[in-house]
């Protein structure tokens, strides 16, 4: 089923975030930020350590975490959100599954534990039966 996407306002966001996602894996941008680090190093001696030296490592590596941090957690949504309509799907199309799964991550967490717990119990019941079948 093909579906026309629909661009949002942050359309723009999302585009930008893809491409940094990428851009960060790459092998690549590992290297240069070895080879940055490095010459930070190396000019230590020139700069006499100093503490304008220092600043400019500290600053640079706060400012890359902190926007870091966003860009981790915008793709771990999407793939999330991803992932939990992929998982949606499979539960629908299963003709023996439970359609009250659809949506789990929608409930509140006392609501997940009791459902959770009907689970659990289902899966203590099957290893107890497993077990008594072994012995057989």
């Amino acid at each position: 089923m093909a579906r026309k996407r629909k661009h949002s306002s942050y359309a723009w966001f999302t585009r930008i975030a893809k491409a940094a996602a990428r851009a960060a894996g790459k092998p690549i941008t590992f290297i240069i930020a070895v080879v940055l680090l490095l010459i930070w190093a190396v000019t230590g001696p020139i700069f006499h350590f100093s503490d304008t030296w220092q600043l400019i490592i500290n600053t640079s590596t706060t400012i890359i975490t902190f926007l870091m941090v966003f860009l981790i957690q915008n793709t771990q949504n999407r793939d999330t959100e991803a992932l939990q309509i992929k998982l949606d799907e499979l539960i629908r199309a299963m003709g023996s599954a439970q359609n009250a799964l659809l949506d789990l991550e929608e409930l509140e967490d006392e609501e997940l534990d009791e459902i959770r717990k009907d689970y659990l119990e289902l899966a203590e019941k099957a290893r107890a039966e497993l077990k008594s079948r072994k012995r057989k």
